[in-house]
């Protein structure tokens, strides 16, 4: 069994965990697209969103889209460089997801940064969330975008929980609790330190120098658009490159449009459970994280929480994600 440890993890096992600095009222957030360009009113109906719950928020400077990508690779780069070291920005939330993220990561990028900034977004970022807890941990924000969740309103379908992204990014003192609005797949009750997204962009983390630790997690693996077949694919290949040797607990996510090509045979549900319940650790299935029609939640990546399988699942924050 190929040993769950990447080139960086046993220097960062023994490294700080880094929090960002609370948003408070008037903290300035910037939207950058690291990936794929993004709707303009579904950005400007983020962008509202972000003014509503209090931050100064702005349109992002137009850029030169590049066939998929919202723009080069250097530019999107530069831009997300310049935005975590810009004393006047004091987080990033992402446009959209898409593709692309993966181009901006480098041996040089992590030593390019200076203070830990949330950075806020789900989907493709996670190659930038993986990266940054991997090779500086930071705490980052698994959660909405400016143009996916942030865009259609608070605790509507298709929007984003306002209760978990308020305590992920302001609260300070203390952890907190979420119910999970997902069904047991293995129950019981595990700590571990809250890691994961995208599962196809944790896969792809496999084998570069920012692979994903996940020994002692609680891993959250969601994603859309996948036949049951094809999570099984990412499934086993999580199992047999070792990374679900030492897991803590797991949380998936609803897998919208992951419908079985043909009547009756297996759900992405009956797969997880086939392959995952075997390992006998918590795991709740359906939560609305990532992608999601429902209200997404907010998850700070990089802290300890604890899950709770009984009932619709409870992740208990452990810990503030961010400073004062």
């Amino acid at each position: 069994m190929t040993p769950n440890i990447s080139a960086s993890s046993g220097a960062q096992l023994k490294a700080g965990v880094h929090k960002p600095k609370a948003l408070e009222r008037g903290a300035r957030i910037a939207v950058f697209a690291p990936a794929s360009p993004g709707s303009e009113a579904k950005v400007a109906a983020g962008v509202g969103e972000l003014r509503g719950l209090g931050f100064a928020a702005e349109m992002p400077e137009p850029g030169q889209p590049e066939g998929y990508f919202a723009a080069s690779a250097g530019a999107r780069r530069a831009e997300f460089v310049k935005l975590l070291n810009d004393a006047c920005v004091d987080a990033l939330v992402g446009s959209r997801g898409g593709y692309g993220s993966n181009y901006l990561l480098d041996a040089s990028l992590a030593s390019a940064l200076d203070e830990p900034k949330a950075v806020i977004g789900f989907s493709d970022l996670t190659s930038l969330q993986i990266f940054l807890w991997q090779q500086r941990r930071w705490v980052t924000f698994y959660g909405p975008m400016a143009g996916a969740g942030l865009d259609a309103g608070a605790d509507a379908p298709g929007g984003y929980d306002e209760k978990s992204l308020r305590a992920s990014i302001s609260e300070t003192d203390r952890g907190w609790n979420t119910s999970l609005r997902g069904e047991v797949l293995v129950g019981g009750e595990a700590e571990g330190r809250l890691l994961g997204g995208a599962m196809t962009i944790v896969e792809a983390t496999f084998g570069t120098p920012w692979e994903l630790d996940t020994r002692g997690a609680i891993l959250i693996l969601e994603d859309r658009g996948m036949k049951p077949y094809q999570v099984d694919r990412v499934l086993m290949h999580f199992k047999q490159a070792g990374k679900l040797d030492c897991v803590a607990g797991i949380v998936l996510g609803d897998f919208p449009d992951c419908e079985p090509p043909v009547a009756g045979s297996p759900t992405v549900r009956d797969v997880c459970s086939r392959i995952l319940g075997r390992l006998g650790v918590p795991i709740v299935f359906g939560a609305p994280v990532g992608h999601t029609t429902r209200p997404m939640l907010t998850l700070p990546l990089g802290v300890n929480a604890r899950l709770r399988a009984q009932g619709d699942g409870t992740l208990e924050i452990l810990e503030a994600a961010v400073t004062r």
